[in-house]
């Protein structure tokens, strides 16, 4: 199980100060919470979301305001994380609160494997069309990835389609079945440089204009 810390912040609390701090600004809304402003240590988050990603649950513990306030532990997932543009660290995070009893529905990161016949065999290139697909399952049966082998692309006439994903126990399938997930595509023929002989043309030129002085 994977916990991760946060504390309540308040509107009014700065969040260059939040930042400054080593602390990520987030807000946690969802299923049976109030939108509650928070903040969780950085390190601590990253090391949370290589583990679990946007789509495993994790438990958010939300410290109490006052020494005498007990903790609240709620059910989340990382639903959106947004980063600084130039350096790419987290600088604000949107954890939806899950009631684990409840389906969701998520997008889920494919991962391709396998290398595609027609690709092995010089035909073409594979070409990735889909890169996620939405499921819907209960919280504790979302998986991490879903795994997309691609060996079976033999021809240029071949495809994967959603359809064709095998998903694991308890995941349904939302995104279109009839869609194409990945194929290789034909391989271009380089075509062939066209020499101009500039030397030739200007003496061609010269040529012409010899003959009009001689026809004067």
């Amino acid at each position: 199980m994977n916990i991760l810390t946060a504390t309540k912040r308040s509107k009014t609390d700065k969040l260059s100060i939040v930042r400054s701090n080593g602390m990520i600004p987030a807000v946690v809304y969802g299923a049976q919470v109030e939108n509650t402003l928070v903040s969780v240590l950085s390190t601590a988050f990253v090391k949370t979301l290589k583990i679990a990603g946007e789509t495993s649950t994790i438990v958010l513990e939300i410290a109490g305001a006052t020494e005498k306030e007990k903790s609240t532990k709620i059910d989340v997932l990382i639903h959106e994380v947004q980063s600084d543009p130039v350096k790419g660290f987290p600088i604000h995070i949107d954890f939806l609160a899950v009631d684990m009893n409840k389906p969701v529905e998520v997008a889920i990161p494919l991962e391709f494997i396998g290398l595609a016949k027609a690709e092995k065999d010089g035909l073409g290139t594979l070409v990735k069309v889909l890169h996620e697909i939405e499921i819907e399952a209960l919280p504790k049966d979302l998986p991490h990835n879903i795994e997309v082998d691609v060996t079976s692309i033999a021809t240029l006439e071949d495809q994967i389609h959603v359809k064709d994903i095998k998903l694991p126990k308890g995941v349904t399938l939302v995104t279109d079945g009839d869609e194409v997930v990945a194929l290789v595509a034909a391989a271009k023929e380089e075509k062939e440089e066209v020499t101009v002989d500039l030397s030739a043309i200007e003496v061609e030129k010269k040529g012409k204009k010899d003959e009009e002085i001689i026809k004067e």
